[in-house]
């Protein structure tokens, strides 16, 4: 693909971005929705490989019915209310279409069937977009209507979510499938605890983005695709193994890591309004998710201090564009919780 190509698509991908998270109109929501799904598809399938090819046509027609859902609430509720503000919709039949329009864009369960078998497809760079910068605009749409949606749709899948983004990369050897689970995951953290408290959820989006990105571009960086090649991630550079270590532990939320932030404030909030029992529910989830990335870092720590060797293949490499977002993006993904006391109210 020519940079010329390449750069237009980057553009519509952040101009449909802005332009669902800039506008009160569900027309223009839906066109910068539209516009961020069509800017994708081209670099999903750019390696032309059936796999990517398979991916690509499997993120369109999710995204596409999700969008078709999208507009068809807002139409209803236009028809029911005169109106096509984003923040009246009043219906009540949009609202759940709209809830559930949501979850499909997001990947929320029982709808996640796509996300793993799209980041399978897709390279580690086209995966890095998928789960951090094509989250933002169907984030935003359900920030803006958060005391709007369906409160008891939300609640369900989201909490779906988490038991099944756990359960569902015990058994995975592909790092693309076991971070596409852990953004189930942590996607239902933020629809689980969206319509309590925006704020949180929005703090939630903001860490899982800071500790998601040095994450994967430190297996970029390493060419590690599955379990086994993380245990010779030393060879591609001596501090990158334990590094890239406390980041898996920080997405697992293990404490005291940045990561453990949300889901402390989360189940605070939730114990302050008496929902004791999913806040319970959601805790034991999420050690299940914490396995399997103890099993990740175990592979990382056998060869953090690795027996000597007389071979030079991979040492030290140069330093290029992954290792400076890198070294930028590591510092707030696993040293944010000091900060914790200043962001309660």
């Amino acid at each position: 693909m020519s940079p010329m190509i390449t750069s237009i698509l980057i553009l519509s991908l952040a101009t449909g971005t802005i332009i669902t998270m800039a506008s009160f109109h569900w027309l223009l929501a839906w066109m910068g929705l539209e516009l961020n799904t069509l800017a994708i598809l081209p670099i999903i399938s750019k390696s032309h490989h059936p796999r990517a090819t398979e991916a690509s046509t499997k993120y369109f027609l999710t995204q596409a019915a999700a969008s078709a859902l999208i507009l068809f609430s807002s139409v209803m509720n236009a028809q029911a209310t005169g109106q096509w503000s984003i923040l009246q919709l009043e219906d009540p039949l949009a609202q759940t279409l709209l809830t559930v329009a949501l979850a499909m864009k997001l990947g929320l369960a029982p709808a996640h069937f796509w996300l793993p078998e799209v980041l399978q497809g897709s390279s580690f760079k086209t995966g890095l977009i998928i789960i951090t910068w094509q989250k933002l605009a169907p984030m935003t749409l359900l920030l803006l209507t958060w005391n709007q949606a369906s409160m008891l749709t939300l609640t369900m899948m989201g909490s779906l979510s988490v038991v099944i983004g756990g359960l569902g990369g015990l058994n995975q050897t592909q790092l693309r499938k076991v971070i596409a689970f852990s953004s189930i995951a942590h996607l239902g953290w933020m629809a689980t605890i969206v319509t309590k408290s925006n704020k949180l959820a929005l703090l939630n989006l903001i860490l899982y983005i800071l500790i998601s990105t040095p994450m994967m571009l430190s297996l970029i960086f390493s060419s590690t695709k599955t379990t086994q090649d993380l245990t010779t991630t030393w060879t591609t550079s001596p501090m990158l193994a334990p590094l890239t270590m406390m980041t898996l532990l920080s997405l697992g939320g293990l404490p005291p890591l940045s990561g453990f932030m949300p889901k402390w404030l989360a189940l605070e909030e939730l114990l302050a309004q008496n929902m004791a029992p999913l806040a319970t529910m959601l805790a034991m989830s999420t050690l299940l998710s914490l396995f399997f990335y103890l099993r990740l870092s175990y592979s990382l720590s056998v060869t953090v201090s690795p027996s000597p060797t007389k071979t030079s293949s991979k040492w030290r490499l140069k330093p290029n564009t992954s290792t400076l977002l890198l070294s930028i993006a590591l510092p707030p993904s696993i040293l944010a919780l000091p900060l914790t006391p200043l962001m309660k109210p």
